[in-house]
C-alpha cells in the first residue's frame, strides 16, 4: 500500500518515467501500443530506477487528434492492470475523469492531468472522492494553434511575464481544483513546459523561477524531458546535426536539467530516458544536502 502522503512530502526528488501508449507522440509514439511491450517498458523503467511511472494514451504534442474514450480506457487499464501486480507507483496521465476513476479503481495512485481541472470539470471531482495525489498543471488549452509556422504562438503571449503569468493562472487553476473538494495536502503542481511555450524564452524561466513555485508550499512537477526548447537551444548552441539534435543528445540535455531541478529542490522530474536522469538526479539531491 503505497504511503500517498510520504510520497507527496518527499524530501528528495524522484523520477516519473513515460509510458506513452500512443500512435503520435513526438519522440516514441507507436512504440509501446502493444500490451505486451507496454508493460515490459513499465518495468524496465522501474528497473531503471523510476520511482513513478507516467502512463499517456493520448498524446498531447501540438496538433495531436484526440483518441476515442473506449481506446483510452483499454490502454490505460491494461497497463495499470499489469503494472500495480509489479509493485509500481503509478501516475495516469489523462483529462477524462472517467479514465481517471478506472485507473484508480485498478489501483492507480496520481492523476497527472495536463489540463489543470480545465477540460473535464467532472475529473477534480474523481479525484476528490479517491485517496490519490492529483498533479495540476498550468494549462492554456490544446495545442492546435491557428497562426503561421508556431502551432500555438495564439496562446503563448505573457503579459506580465511568463514566470508571473504561468504562476499566477496556475494558482487559478488550482482554486478551482480546491473548490471542486480536492485536499491542498494531495495536490502536486506543474508549471506546464512547452505547453503553450514553445521558445526557449518561454521555458528557462520557468526552470531558473523554480522557487516561485516551490514557494506556493504545493509540491513541483517538472516535465522538460525532449521538449521542443531542448532542441532550440541544442540548434543554437551549433551541435545539432542536418536532421536536427539526435534523441541522445536531447536526453542530456534532459538529464542536465533534471540535476538543477533535483538541485533547486522539485518534487520530480517526467523524463523519457529513466537512467540518465536517475543518476542526475542523484547529483541534484546530493548537491542540495551540502549547499
Amino acid at each position: 500500500m503505497t504511503d500517498l502522503q510520504a510520497l507527496h512530502d518527499a524530501t528528495h526528488t524522484m523520477v516519473m518515467g513515460v509510458l506513452n501508449i500512443t500512435e503520435d507522440s513526438s519522440s516514441d509514439g507507436g512504440l509501446w501500443l502493444d500490451p505486451a511491450k507496454a508493460a515490459q517498458h513499465g518495468r524496465d523503467m522501474m528497473a531503471a530506477g523510476a520511482d513513478i511511472i507516467d502512463i499517456g494514451a493520448e498524446s498531447t504534442r501540438p496538433g495531436a487528434k484526440r483518441v476515442s474514450e473506449a481506446d483510452e480506457l483499454a490502454r490505460i487499464t491494461g497497463a495499470v492492470k499489469t503494472l500495480i501486480p509489479a509493485g509500481a507507483v503509478l501516475s495516469i496521465d489523462t483529462t477524462r475523469a472517467s479514465v481517471a476513476a478506472a485507473a484508480l479503481s485498478e489501483g492507480a495512485q496520481i492523476i497527472n492531468d495536463v489540463s489543470g481541472g480545465t477540460l473535464d470539470a467532472e475529473l477534480p471531482h474523481v479525484v476528490a472522492d479517491h485517496d490519490c495525489l492529483y498533479v495540476v498543471q498550468h494549462w492554456r488549452g490544446w495545442l492546435v494553434g491557428s497562426k503561421g509556422a508556431n502551432p500555438d504562438q495564439d496562446t503563448s503571449v505573457y503579459e506580465h511575464g511568463v514566470l508571473t503569468d504561468v504562476h499566477d493562472e496556475l494558482m487559478r487553476q488550482v482554486d478551482g481544483v480546491l473548490a471542486a473538494g480536492v485536499k491542498p495536502e494531495r495536490i502536486i503542481i506543474d508549471p506546464g513546459l512547452g505547453f503553450s511555450k514553445p521558445g526557449i524564452e518561454h521555458n528557462l524561466p520557468l526552470l531558473t523561477g523554480l522557487e516561485t513555485f516551490r514557494a506556493t508550499g504545493y509540491p513541483v512537477l517538472i516535465g522538460q524531458s525532449r521538449k521542443r526548447f531542448i532542441s532550440a537551444m541544442l540548434t543554437g548552441a551549433g551541435t545539432a546535426g542536418a536532421d536536427g539534435p539526435t534523441m541522445a543528445q536531447r536526453d542530456d540535455v534532459t538529464a542536465a536539467l533534471s540535476a538543477l531541478s533535483a538541485e533547486h529542490g522539485a518534487w520530480a522530474v517526467r523524463v523519457h530516458d529513466v537512467a540518465k536522469s536517475r543518476a542526475a538526479v542523484i547529483a541534484g539531491n546530493t548537491w542540495r544536502e551540502y549547499a
